[in-house]
């Protein structure tokens, strides 16, 4: 597979983006820190989520980690400047950090693409409630992983309250974050906190293996089908049928479904 070279990804000090055929791989880049999320590094997720959003030769993401951790949660600084902090700030600078802690797994979780977490090793707190944002997490065996926020006095805030229970369902979500307790790939792959598990080495190509399977579908079909199902849980029947109906209406006028039909129809006709 030859990598897009004409494509300008992103410039970014803690997020590497690059190119492999049409997916992007985008890499939390704070190896010394286990890719610990400061607050110049969710700005920078952003920035590089919304640029492969918006770009057409972008037909997957893929989400890892440098080094040997996918992510190991919110950075430490920030929890010691709340501590430093006067006590009447404390609130109004946490609330502003989850907002922007927020936009970041909605472009995750709200991207039209599929979004595969490669998880290259350790994902605790944060780090593991952004790889659930992601529609699949395939993991290198023997990956590490926690809902340790209890652990720290606090609760999930990146969304692993919404993500883990449709997971691994309500009871055996609460187990896991009520205990914080560490899970290792293979139990996660029984549990279904996992999707896939790999061996490290191979772990990059088989998520780019699967991320050509998964785009094989128009952008408008797999956006459509996306934004639909992410929604199954909130909505009644009546309200998916009333979504499908609208979503198949667009799909009827793309050059992808009237091109599919034509070769369709040629292709029975020669029979005939």
């Amino acid at each position: 597979m030859k990598d897009n070279a004409n494509l300008t990804t992103p410039s970014a000090e803690f997020i590497e983006t690059q190119v492999r055929g049409t997916a992007a791989i985008i890499r939390l880049n704070r190896p010394d820190v286990l890719n610990a999320i400061n607050d110049q590094m969710r700005q920078e997720l952003i920035t590089a989520f919304e640029w492969a959003e918006r770009t057409p030769e972008i037909r997957a993401i893929i989400l890892t980690g440098a080094g040997k951790g996918f992510c190991s949660g919110g950075d430490i600084g920030g929890m010691r400047e709340r501590l430093d902090a006067p006590q009447g700030d404390v609130a109004y600078n946490g609330w502003k950090r989850q907002k922007q802690t927020h936009r970041g797994v909605a472009v995750i979780h709200g991207c039209t693409k599929p979004v595969i977490a490669a998880m290259n090793g350790a994902a605790f707190g944060l780090g593991l409630d952004m790889a659930m944002a992601c529609d699949f997490i395939v993991a290198a065996d023997g990956a590490k992983m926690s809902m340790s926020f209890l652990k720290r006095g606090l609760v999930s805030d990146g969304g692993g309250m919404y993500f883990l229970p449709r997971r691994v369902g309500l009871s055996r979500a609460k187990e896991l974050i009520l205990s914080g307790r560490v899970v290792v790939s293979d139990e996660a792959l029984t549990l279904g906190l996992v999707d896939r598990v790999t061996a490290p080495d191979d772990l990059l190509e088989t998520c780019i293996t699967w991320a050509e399977e998964l785009t094989q579908g128009s952008p408008a079909s797999v956006a459509l089908t996306k934004a639909i199902l992410d929604k199954t849980f909130e909505s009644s029947d009546e309200e998916v049928f009333a979504q499908g109906r609208q979503a198949q209406a667009i799909c009827y006028t793309t050059k992808e479904h009237r091109a599919s039909v034509e070769a369709f129809l040629n292709k029975n006709s020669d029979k005939g």
